[in-house]
């Protein structure tokens, strides 16, 4: 059986299989624009039972070892980033949660099927009217004798109308009909009907063409055994699970950002150019070393998420990292793909080219799950906060005082070497936000070097980030409080002054 194959026999099955089934049985290029992805090849891929790594092995699954997730993930996105965001979302958003918290009698039957039906399952915490705000969402529960009642309404869920199971967050109506501060969360077998979600609508997302999100309705019947348990409350048990899902961002940004490299580089020999190809253009070359950097730094992250993520740890208060990683890896992303376009020329700007798909099926990334600019905030917040509680103002020294900054943060002495004024505005913090997360992800790639990664590639990595790094202190620095002017229209119409 799969769940007993050596993983090297294992995962090696598996990219194969979908290799021939993109690349032999069918044109990935075209599935990629198709909304979902055809039966008989979801089948052919679920067949080779990818979630069993997600699942305990006391229910047939290979464990839950974070490491066999990532490498799962990676090899999804080097062929399609929208089926490894399939796996993502199964993984950290049920799988994990329900292996963590769901109660001792309702986990034989979710993972039997998982395994023996291909099932599928999703996370639905975002509403219409509550985005980022998710302790303010208005889905509530009641409780009764024959469990919970739940209703409310959710959107921009992945696999809407897809999933077999869905975990819904919702509030608990108090006696005087508001709702609590604390957050529960709730298995829907959505196979029941007095568990099935209605579909309202669904959306024509950009991106991301294989992955159906919508607007779902909720009115539904619970039995008390699929709530979850939290160990402390339930906000701590979301932050856990909405860590651990950025922890593992990684994964699904490493095949990614290795089919970019892969793809520019081979293009970039193939090109010919007056008497040489693209790779003997210094532009090109820096271009292909800011993508070979990403490929460093994405690498780094899964070696440091097998560490830290896997579910025998809470990591409700791991914000730091999870934040540094998901907003670091998902501009990673972004910028790979939009490198391999520039340097594909024309081609790249066709639908059916992996680096023009690639920039709008990477962008989500940078939005869903926290906006990078909101957790960029939230970082700085984080370590302004306990800066002022240790009374040190200057950054160099109070990042030296952390384990994820400490060696790194040497490599940029420099520019750290400052003290951080007592309020800082918005714009501001993502700035700082964005310098500090890149600083720990260089401790990261020290981290990877220590094990033994090739020296060169770390070198030329820190290089490029401290370059990156130096161009957001200018930014940071330089005193911009420029605000919109709304009622710009007025004596502002360039053809009336020619």
């Amino acid at each position: 059986m799969e769940t007993k194959t050596k993983f090297s026999e294992f995962i090696k099955d598996f990219e194969t299989t979908l290799h021939d089934l993109f690349h032999k049985e069918n044109n990935i290029n075209q599935l990629s624009l198709e909304r979902g992805l055809p039966a008989e090849v979801l089948n052919k891929i679920m067949s080779k039972k990818p979630l069993s790594v997600a699942i305990p092995s006391e229910y047939g699954g290979r464990g839950g070892h974070v490491k066999e997730c990532l490498e799962i993930l990676s090899a999804a996105s080097y062929e399609s980033l929208s089926l490894s965001l399939t796996f993502g979302i199964n993984i950290a958003l049920f799988l994990e949660p329900v292996a963590k918290y769901a109660e001792a009698a309702v986990k034989p039957e979710i993972f039997n099927r998982f395994l023996k039906n291909q099932n599928m399952g999703g996370l639905m915490i975002t509403e219409p009217d509550y985005g980022s705000d998710a302790l303010n969402m208005k889905t509530f529960s009641q409780e009764n004798d024959f469990g919970y009642s739940v209703k409310g309404s959710k959107h921009w869920q992945g696999l809407t109308g897809m999933a077999d199971y869905w975990l819904i967050a919702a509030r608990k109506t108090m006696a005087n009909g508001d709702l609590a501060r604390d957050v529960d969360f709730f298995i829907a077998d959505n196979t029941k009907e007095n568990q099935h979600i209605i579909v309202e609508e669904i959306y024509d997302n950009a991106g991301l063409y294989m992955i159906p999100y919508g607007l779902n309705t909720l009115d539904l019947e619970i039995p008390k055994n699929q709530r979850l348990i939290p160990e402390t409350t339930g906000i701590k048990m979301m932050l856990d699970i909405l860590h651990r899902s950025r922890l593992q961002f990684p994964g699904m940004g490493m095949g990614f950002i290795k089919r970019m490299l892969d793809e520019a580089t081979q293009h970039c020999k193939n090109r010919m150019v007056g008497a040489g190809n693209l790779l003997a253009m210094d532009q090109v070359q820096f271009q292909l070393a800011r993508i070979q950097s990403a490929f460093t730094l994405s690498s780094a992250m899964c070696l440091r998420s097998t560490e830290i993520s896997g579910i025998e740890n809470n990591l409700a208060t791991n914000g730091l990292e999870a934040n540094s990683m998901k907003t670091v890896v998902t501009d990673l992303m972004q910028e790979s793909a939009q490198l391999l376009t520039q340097l594909s020329g024309a081609s790249g700007y066709r639908l059916s080219h992996i680096g023009g798909r690639g920039i709008m099926d990477s962008r989500p990334f940078q939005i869903f799950e926290g906006s990078n600019e909101m957790l960029y905030s939230q970082i700085s917040e984080m370590i302004t906060r306990a800066m002022k509680k240790s009374k040190l103002s200057n950054l160099f020294e109070y990042l030296k005082t952390l384990d994820v900054t400490a060696e790194s943060c040497e490599y940029f002495k420099k520019d750290l070497n400052f003290d951080i004024a007592s309020s800082l505005s918005q714009r501001k913090l993502v700035d700082l936000g964005r310098v500090i997360a890149r600083i720990v992800s260089v401790g990261y790639v020290l981290e990877l070097q220590h094990k033994g990664f090739r020296k060169d590639l770390v070198d030329n990595c820190i290089t490029m980030v401290q370059q990156e790094i130096s161009g957001l202190f200018s930014s940071f620095h330089f005193d911009n409080t420029v605000k919109v002017i709304e009622d710009y229209s007025d004596n502002s119409a360039w053809s009336t002054f020619a």
